[in-house]
């Protein structure tokens, strides 16, 4: 092994082993010593800063985010898109999505799909090549008080005639204006046999929203609460949303007018099933995706690196 100040023996070891392809066994005969000895030069060369090794993700994923939330969150998978300068996260966010669901999805499977932008950005990611003969199952209701392009019926076909499978349909609205509303279409067969198969399903891919942003705002406008209704929830401190199903920032469900005119799965519904993926983009969307976390209904975490750091950053306080 050359001393600490044979700095070009190490460098000359080095551009044999990694610049030139030579193996160990070549470098010890080129340079007179022993196979361990060089070995230990080149581990020594890395020691120095003589050589950096930079390992380049060609899908973008932050590997050390990625393990600090699983760890943090007691996650089974994460996926972290990393996001420079110039990135649209929503889109790197879903590209990462899709390839996680078609590495998870087998032939036979039922899917559960929410709603709201994230999903819609793993679905229109998805090739449109068919093969997998699933069933696609919305978690909620159709979402008229939102854009259309991203409620669950839509994405429901979208994401069914992507992977090629069949789907169901929930015939009613996700939101209704009153809990008398709500229990009337509950009480409808077809859609208690649609609920009933959304709750059986293996995999569930859903939207997580954060109140004060995007859409969470627009849910609660179509539920047409009163002003001691709406100071109610307010009361309760609500942090974010999951299939229109609010939580506070430690994941204690909502309870109340905002959660007895919601027509969807709950998250009791989503704890029982196998695999949930929680799909989300952007740093402001921290503090309800924290909630979603801790409601402990999310397996796997889908996000970018900003919004990965905004977790960790609120996590630790």
């Amino acid at each position: 092994m050359p001393a600490p100040r044979d700095q070009q023996l190490l460098v000359k070891a080095a551009r044999l082993y990694y610049e030139e392809g030579r193996s160990q066994h070549e470098i010890a005969t080129t340079l007179q010593v022993s196979r361990s000895s060089v070995s230990r030069m080149l581990t020594a060369a890395r020691e120095r800063g003589i050589v950096r090794i930079q390992i380049n993700d060609p899908t973008g994923r932050d590997m050390q985010l990625e393990a600090e939330l699983t760890a943090r969150f007691g996650l089974r998978d994460c996926r972290v898109a990393e996001i420079h300068s110039g990135d649209r996260p929503l889109s790197r966010v879903g590209d990462l999505g899709a390839r996680w669901l078609l590495e998870v999805t087998q032939s036979g499977q039922q899917i559960g799909v929410s709603w709201g932008h994230s999903v819609q950005a793993v679905v229109q990611a998805i090739p449109d090549e068919g093969g997998l003969d699933v069933e696609v199952v919305p978690l909620v209701g159709g979402l008229s008080a939102v854009d259309t392009a991203i409620s669950g019926e839509e994405l429901v076909r979208d994401l069914a005639g992507r992977l090629g499978g069949r789907y169901q349909r929930l015939h009613a609205p996700a939101l209704l204006t009153s809990k008398a509303g709500r229990d009337v279409l509950l009480a409808e067969p077809a859609v208690q046999a649609t609920l009933d198969a959304a709750r059986r399903v293996q995999v569930a891919l859903v939207g997580v929203g954060s109140v004060g942003h995007g859409s969470s705002a627009a849910l609660v406008t179509a539920m047409n609460l009163s002003d001691q209704e709406r100071a109610g929830f307010e009361a309760a401190s609500p942090a974010g949303d999951v299939c229109a199903r609010f939580f506070d920032a430690e994941g204690k469900a909502v309870t109340g007018p905002t959660d007895d005119r919601v027509l969807a799965v709950s998250l009791a519904d989503l704890a029982a099933i196998p695999t949930v993926a929680g799909v989300a983009a952007g740093p402001e969307k921290a503090r309800g995706v924290l909630g979603a976390l801790r409601t402990t209904v999310l397996d796997v975490l889908i996000c970018d690196s900003s919004l990965a750091r905004a977790l960790l950053a609120r996590a630790t306080r």
